[in-house]
């Protein structure tokens, strides 16, 4: 059986602050970003990044398996910090992170996720047999660099543009 806990991964944007986190805190963006997220939409009336909002996600594993999850914003701080918990039967609580701080002309973004409330063995079985996921450590930190090179690539193309290419360089683990 898997364990996660917590990883990140870091990136510097040419862009400042706000206008990552622009990108980060609009929900109906990630599937641009994500490589494992495919749709995303606020609901019961939400529009918008503020804490207690909430947010359908469809995701898929490599192997084409598809689940919905529906995340709760914890954290809205415009120019500085967007971050979101989901919690699931058997799949405990994972709270997912973007921190912007000023650097270097740019920002540096720093994605996170911290378990909060493990996987439970059901969980793990349902994930690893079910979803066929591979080692999720290794996938979900995979996933991380690709969203934030994606990221870069849109936050360097400006507003409303679509980030199909990777932007220059790798992200850097932290």
């Amino acid at each position: 059986m898997q364990t996660l806990d917590r990883d990140e991964v870091s990136v510097l944007v040419a862009a400042p602050p706000e206008d990552v986190y622009a990108l980060v805190a609009d929900v109906t963006r990630m599937p641009e970003f994500s490589p494992e997220v495919l749709s995303c939409r606020w609901l019961d009336g939400a529009t918008g990044p503020a804490v207690g909002a909430r947010f359908e996600a469809v995701n898929a594993a490599e192997a084409g398996k598809r689940w919905k999850n529906r995340p709760v914003v914890t954290m809205a701080d415009r120019g500085r910090e967007f971050a979101f918990s989901r919690t699931e039967p058997f799949a405990g609580t994972i709270s997912w992170r973007y921190r912007l701080e000023p650097a270097d002309g740019g920002t540096r973004v720093v994605e996170s996720y911290e378990v909060e409330r493990p996987i439970t063995r059901l969980g793990w079985f349902a994930i690893e047999k079910v979803y066929r996921a591979g080692n999720r450590r290794a996938e979900l930190r995979a996933g991380m660099r690709t969203t934030l090179e994606r990221l870069r690539a849109a936050a360097v193309s400006g507003p409303g543009t679509t980030a199909s290419t990777q932007g220059p360089g790798p992200a850097s683990s932290g």
